[in-house]
């Protein structure tokens, strides 16, 4: 009887699914057996639909390990294959395929998941139907292997990598989007046809039913760091740990205590004269880490309820940067809703409290999200509050609308005042590559969400409607392999009625058969106010004015390869009269496919440039502007890379004439003393970085920089040579990370 039952157990194990998959890159038959088969790969860049120029053909599996997915990409010596080894997150046209899948399959958040055919790979959160975040980092594996004329991949996306809903029995729904780029033509072949090129795109993607699994996780992320500071002599050291908790696939949970943001990467230089703000992307481990639930954006540029670069940001007293103490964040679905729950905490009596809270709900052709954020700020005395309610709305497949309506609430010592703010977003596909997109935004003049959030300006009301056309068809013998024309005109008040300006805009975007790719537009803008320029002191009456701008990207070919930007414009008060132009060009040469160098320079000059003096008096000037980008990247294995990153910028500006601005808004010359000035930047970082482990990293950091500003005009080639002397700091970090699971 033990005999019998010993072979019924065998032959049953024989004939099983092999649910183990051994990520090494070489497609094994028995590895794969019940995986689902796709090769019908259409080509959706040219969105022309064709059949893919080279065979592609994947494999989709369930297993207990998590989702698995493999391709095998056939590449004759007849379509060069590049060998370039890339960093994470590349972005560089290289031979590479993708995974994007929706665990939830409601069209809310989906990831991205990249490896090149050099085994480089990079990952992000898709939100909005096609915004892509690539700060997120997650722990998957994978593997690329080579034969003959064929090059295959094979990655396992565990089932901890993102919160998902509960299945329904032992079979879950998702949605996933497979494609393959070759990076010599650019050419990206897709299983469905799907294209980010559409205003729908993650709701587009191909639902699969599949094995449900559920993983738990606890893993723990201590770090230790020293600096030494060069200019001042002396010396720090730190340590803290972040902390990930999945208990089963509906709830998550992170925390970071003492949390160590030295400086590690190294953000553009940017100096900024203009009344907006700076958007500047986090890329912070604990604040990119399941970070989409809490996507709540509107189509101005790079708003967002809750703007994480707020957390540890500059004190509320001016000195320094915030200091963190610990921050949680909870993910997790409780039925058919999601939720979020974030918590951030500064220390001392100048620290601020952050708080957002996240709900969303699926309804087939539509979604329905709420989202509240609270911010804490006892040195001013103030409590800010935001609430907001997101509706997506997919009614037939050419539609898609996205509405948001949000409002704020400020308590600031002693005074309380709110507003709100409504956008609606309409995209309509059309037949023959025809689309067209209306675009309302209302924003009161009260409306206050940088407390939390990011806003470029409130009291605002602006309306657009653009048309579109995609050439795909073009003939063999063209050098592009698709164009896209647009054109939109829009308007613009604020909430007083000011007339800010219309604009007619037109653009083509083009993509060459060699993989380089073409913009350009023209802005014809008409006469209007600008409200922001003298801080609340007046308008200022500006006349028409005009930009035409160009872009060229080629990618590499041989051992270079190109970006060139170049514009020509109009503005201030001499309208079209008078014309400035900029361009920059930056070179790489690649002295191997792990090693290279760029050298680059931008350079402008501005015949009238408007900058705000004090009250209501301001100056025109002539601006010039040159920077020098240039580095070194060297990968020097699949776990060791160097970073040299030298950015220099100098600006020099002349005052032609100062003006006083009355109360119509008229610049009137004015005799009030403005000085010329000029000012110097630099940014020099040299990077080292080990992955010991998966999330686990040495970093070796040199850092220096400096500032200088003078009353007086030097000239911006003198500024820029200057540059290279300033060293108002100087240091060296080192940091080390150990991410244990258990």
């Amino acid at each position: 009887m033990r005999a019998a039952r010993l072979a019924v157990a065998v032959l049953m194990a024989l004939s099983a699914p092999a649910f183990a998959v051994e990520v090494d890159g070489r497609i094994d038959p028995a590895e794969w057996q019940g995986a689902q088969h796709v090769t019908d790969f259409r080509q959706v860049q040219p969105l022309s639909l064709a059949p893919g120029s080279q065979p592609t053909e994947a494999w989709i599996l369930s297993t207990p390990e998590g989702l698995a997915i493999a391709f095998r990409n056939v590449q004759p010596a007849s379509v060069p294959r590049t060998r370039q080894r890339v960093q994470r997150d590349f972005e560089d046209q290289v031979d590479r395929v993708n995974l994007m899948v929706d665990f939830d399959g409601d069209g809310r958040t989906g990831y991205n998941f990249t490896i090149a055919s050099t085994g480089g790979v990079a990952d992000a959160v898709i939100t909005n139907e096609n915004q892509f975040n690539d700060d997120w980092d997650g722990n998957w594996k994978h593997a690329v292997s080579e034969e003959g004329d064929t090059w295959s991949v094979e990655m396992l996306i565990p089932w901890y990598i993102a919160p998902m809903h509960k299945a329904d029995g032992d079979r879950r729904k998702m949605k996933i989007y497979l494609d393959r780029v070759i990076g010599s033509s650019g050419e990206r072949s897709a299983w469905p046809t799907a294209s980010f090129e559409r205003p729908r795109f993650l709701s587009d993607f191909k639902e699969v039913e599949m094995a449900q699994y559920s993983q738990s996780l606890i893993a723990l992320t201590p770090y230790v760091s020293g600096l030494y500071d060069n200019i001042n002599g002396d010396s720090d050291f730190d340590g803290g740990v972040d902390i990930f908790w999945k208990p089963n696939g509906q709830f998550q949970a992170t925390a970071t205590i003492n949390p160590d943001f030295g400086q590690v990467e190294s953000d553009d230089l940017v100096v900024n004269f203009s009344a907006t703000e700076t958007f500047i992307s986090d890329k912070r481990p604990f604040f990119t880490e399941n970070q989409g639930i809490f996507e709540y954006t509107t189509p101005s540029d790079f708003s967002q309820l809750l703007y994480t670069r707020r957390i540890g940001a500059p004190a509320d007293d001016g000195n320094g940067a915030g200091d963190i103490t610990a921050a949680v964040k909870l993910n997790g679905s409780l039925g058919g809703t999601k939720y979020g729950v974030f918590a951030a905490d500064e220390a001392d009596e100048v620290g601020r409290s952050f708080y957002a809270l996240r709900m969303v709900r699926d309804f087939a052709s539509q979604n329905l999200g709420m989202m509240v954020t609270q911010v804490e700020r006892p040195y001013f005395d103030r409590e800010a509050t935001v609430l907001g309610i997101d509706h997506n709305w997919r009614p037939t497949q050419r539609w898609n609308i996205q509405t948001r309506v949000f409002g704020s609430k400020i308590d600031d010592a002693g005074d309380s005042f709110s507003d709100t703010g409504a956008t609606v977003w309409a995209d309509y596909e059309m037949d023959h590559g025809w689309r067209q997109q209306w675009i309302a935004m209302h924003f009161g003049n009260d409306l206050e969400i940088n407390d939390a959030g990011y806003l470029s300006r409130n009291s605002t009301n602006y309306v657009h409607w653009e048309v579109k056309r995609r050439f795909t068809d073009l003939p063999a013998d063209s050098r592009y392999s698709s164009k896209d024309w647009r054109a939109r005109i829009s308007s613009d008040h604020n909430d007083h009625g000011d007339d800010l300006g219309s604009q007619f805009r037109l653009s083509r975007e083009g993509r060459l058969r060699n993989g380089s790719y073409e913009y350009a537009q023209i802005n014809v803008n008409g006469p209007g106010y600008d409200d922001l320029l003298t801080r609340g002191n007046g308008l200022v009456k500006l006349p028409a004015n005009f930009n035409a701008y160009f872009e060229y990207q080629r990618p590499r070919k041989g051992r270079w390869s190109h970006t060139l930007e170049a514009e020509l414009l109009t503005g201030g008060l001499a309208g079209n009269d008078k014309i400035g132009w900029s361009l920059s060009y930056e070179p790489t040469y690649f002295i191997s496919d792990a090693f290279s160098l760029y050298a680059g320079f931008y350079a402008d000059d501005t015949p009238d440039w408007l900058l705000w003096e004090r009250d209501n008096l301001i100056g025109s000037f002539r601006g010039r502007e040159w920077h020098i980008n240039a580095g070194v990247t060297w990968n020097i294995d699949d776990r060791q890379e160097l970073r040299v990153k030298l950015q220099s910028l100098a600006i020099d500006a002349q005052l032609k004439q100062a003006y006083r601005v009355d109360v119509a808004g008229n610049a009137i010359p004015s005799e009030d003393p403005i000085e010329d000035f000029s000012l110097s930047n630099l940014g020099f970082q040299i990077r080292y970085r080990y992955e010991i482990a998966p999330l686990s990293y040495l970093y070796v950091v040199y850092g220096r920089g400096g500032f200088d500003r003078q009353e007086f005009s030097d000239g911006a080639g003198h500024l820029l040579r200057d540059s290279f002397e300033l060293r108002d700091d100087e240091q060296l970090l080192v940091k080390f990370s150990y991410r244990f699971e258990l």
